[in-house]
């Protein structure tokens, strides 16, 4: 088995915390969800996001070719993951049972596989595909309750996770602004959307559940995009979400330590079939000899990875993010679909 480089855990290690920043925040949610309505918990959360990643945003401002370049797809993820999505999930717990909603929310994973696959071109083998089939078996077995009610509501809810997919593919893309910036961006338009829904329907505030939800999502939310975002760069969409959704096992854990809700045998199941799924993910890197075309782009890196060979005036070599230029290169080593690697295969 070829051995993944630095890049590729590191990504892999972020999007793993990320998973665990928003599962811890499930339990916390819940709680805040007894005193704020569905809108308003969701578009506080967002806000809360956005104020926490704010100042990494402003720090660094993308030049004009970056925004005419990704701007498009920026409105994109933004519009579906952060409207879109939360819109077609509100009226999927309008028209079906919650139970039948969660479980239909493991769909999410497979459809961003899907898009990452035929539409942005990332390679995925047969590890990450059985993968995917064992992760979304499991949280299939960990939101089972027997109560499911294939009906209108089961489409809105299939199409939110269309929506997500969507964005989650296009954000692992996109190069042309940070990942706080896009954080930002999502967090902004989503929790202006969410909580403006929100008043107009049931306008109870109050300050300390409103303090609270702002703090979970500067972590759950902020923080925990903002990870996944960056992991997900190093390793593709596909694996990053793949990786991603052990945050509802997560959820389910804490759930059980701080709330005090039954471990029943169907989830320990369900964790030990998701368990079994990450070890192929995490073991899924490939090695041939590819081609890298031109390329101006910018995202964090170093110059130690093959890759980032260009020099800086004052001779810096360590993490750094900043645009820069990649020539024409052809060479063999072990590799995921990150920026450099969504060739053809």
């Amino acid at each position: 088995m070829a051995v993944l480089e630095a890049g590729v855990r590191r990504g892999l290690v972020r999007c793993g915390v990320a998973a665990v920043l928003f599962g811890a925040a499930t339990p916390a949610a819940s709680r805040l969800g007894e005193t704020l309505s569905p809108f308003v918990l969701a578009g506080v959360l967002y806000l809360g996001a956005a104020f926490a990643v704010l100042p990494a945003a402003a720090r660094q401002r993308p030049d004009r070719a970056s925004v005419r370049a990704g701007l498009p797809r920026l409105a994109v993820a933004v519009l579906f993951g952060g409207m879109v999505g939360p819109v077609l999930l509100m009226l999927a717990l309008d028209q079906a049972p919650a139970s039948t909603v969660s479980l239909l929310l493991n769909l999410e994973v497979v459809f961003t596989v899907v898009l990452a696959a035929l539409v942005f071109r990332e390679h995925l083998g047969r590890r990450v595909l059985v993968g995917m089939a064992a992760v979304a078996t499991a949280g299939g077995l960990l939101g089972w309750t027997g109560d499911v009610d294939l009906r209108a509501g089961a489409l809105f809810a299939a199409g939110a996770c269309v929506a997500w997919a969507l964005d989650n593919t296009t954000t692992a893309s996109l190069d042309a602004f940070s990942p706080p910036q896009i954080t930002f961006a999502k967090g902004a338009v989503a929790g202006s959307v969410n909580l403006l829904i929100g008043l107009s329907i049931d306008g109870g505030l109050t300050a300390l559940a409103v303090a609270g939800a702002l703090l979970v999502g500067a972590l759950g939310y902020g923080a925990s995009i903002t990870l996944w975002i960056s992991g997900a760069r190093e390793v593709g969409a596909a694996r990053g979400q793949l990786i991603f959704a052990i945050a509802p096992f997560v959820g389910a854990a804490l759930s059980w330590v701080i709330l005090g809700d039954a471990v029943s045998g169907r989830a320990l199941i369900a964790i030990a079939l998701a368990a079994a799924g990450m070890s192929l993910v995490l073991r899924s890197g490939h090695e041939h000899v590819h081609v890298h075309e031109p390329v101006t782009h910018e995202h964090e890196h170093s110059h130690d990875d093959g890759h980032h060979d260009h020099s800086h005036p004052d001779g810096f070599t360590g993490r750094h993010s900043h645009r820069h230029d990649h020539a024409t290169v052809e060479h063999r080593h072990t590799h995921v679909p990150d920026l450099h690697h969504r060739h053809p295969h």
